[in-house]
C-alpha cells in the first residue's frame, strides 16, 4: 500500500489539492486531448446511455462525457465533497446527478448503467480488484467499463517516487483485474501528454460485461478500509505522516519525472 493509497488519506489530500486540478494539474498531466482519446474506448455511440463517472473529482472527465451523453443521464460519484462542490459549479454539468460514494462500494443496484467511467481514481483505491468488480456489477449486460489510470514509470527516479506516493499499476495488473472481474472484449490504449516521448505514461482499459448480475469473482462484503470508520489515535498520526511524505513525493515526482523524460535516451 502506497502512502496515499488509503481512503482517509485520499480524502484529506483532495481537500487541499482540489483547488489546483483545473488550472495546474489537468492542463499538463490529464489533458483534453488525452481525455477525448480515452473516452473513445467506452463507445459512446448513443446520447441516451446511462453513465456513471466514479471518482469524478472536479468533473473534468465528466465534461468530456456530457459532450457525448445527455447530462441528465450522467451520475458523478466521489468520496470528496470538496472536489464535488467544484464540479457542481461547472455550467455544463448542471444536469448531472452528484452523489458522495465509494468506488469499492457503489450505491446502485446490479445492472443499472450502460457505461462506467473512472479516470484518475484507481491510484487511490486500497483494493483495485474490488473496485473493478463493482464496475462490473453496476453495468447492464453488454455495458462497457472504462478505467483510465497511470502506469508505473520505467525510469528509476520516477518509479521510486511513484511507488512511495500512490498506486501506479503495471499494465498486466490492469488486464488481470478486468479478466478476474469477468469482463470480455478487453481493449487498451496508451494515453500521455505531448511531452512524454520515451515511455508509457498512462493507460485506458475498457471491457464489456457479458452476463447480468454481480462479478463472478467473489470477494466478500468486508472491505479493507471504510471512510466512515473512525481512526484510532495511532492511525491519525500515521495519516498525518503519510500526507506529508506522500505530498512531498507528489510534488517532487512532477519535476523529477519531467527531467527523467528529457534525459532518457530516445
Amino acid at each position: 500500500m502506497r502512502l496515499v493509497q488509503h481512503k482517509k488519506d485520499a480524502w484529506w489530500s483532495n481537500r487541499f489539492l482540489s483547488v489546483f486540478y483545473d488550472n495546474y494539474v489537468n492542463p499538463f498531466f490529464w489533458t483534453r486531448e488525452m481525455r477525448n482519446e480515452a473516452l473513445k474506448l467506452a463507445q459512446f455511440d448513443r446520447h441516451d446511455l446511462r453513465t456513471i463517472d466514479v471518482g469524478a473529482g472536479v468533473g473534468f472527465t465528466t465534461q468530456g462525457i456530457v459532450e457525448l451523453v445527455k447530462p441528465e443521464l450522467v451520475t458523478c460519484v466521489d468520496q470528496s465533497p470538496h472536489q464535488m462542490a467544484r464540479a457542481r459549479r461547472k455550467p455544463d454539468l448542471q444536469g448531472c446527478d452528484f452523489l458522495l460514494g465509494d468506488a469499492e462500494d457503489i450505491p446502485f443496484a446490479n445492472d443499472y448503467f450502460d457505461r462506467y467511467v473512472s479516470a484518475g481514481s484507481i491510484e487511490y483505491w486500497p483494493e483495485p480488484q474490488r473496485g473493478v468488480a463493482e464496475a462490473y456489477r453496476v453495468l447492464k449486460p453488454g455495458g462497457i467499463a472504462l478505467i483510465i489510470g497511470p502506469l508505473r514509470p520505467q525510469n528509476f527516479p520516477g518509479r521510486f517516487l511513484a511507488d512511495l506516493w500512490m498506486l501506479f499499476p503495471e499494465e498486466q495488473q490492469y488486464l488481470e483485474w478486468f479478466r478476474k472481474a469477468g469482463f470480455e472484449d478487453i481493449r487498451t490504449a496508451y494515453v500521455a501528454p505531448h511531452w512524454v516521448v520515451t515511455e508509457k505514461y498512462g493507460i485506458a482499459i475498457a471491457g464489456r460485461k457479458p452476463q447480468p448480475g454481480a462479478s463472478p469473482l467473489k470477494l466478500g462484503e468486508k472491505k479493507l478500509e471504510s471512510l466512515e470508520k473512525p481512526l484510532p489515535p495511532g492511525r491519525k498520526l500515521l495519516l498525518a505522516v503519510n500526507l506529508l511524505i506522500g505530498s512531498l513525493a507528489g510534488f517532487f515526482f512532477i519535476p523529477m519525472a519531467l527531467l527523467a523524460h528529457f534525459l532518457s535516451p530516445l
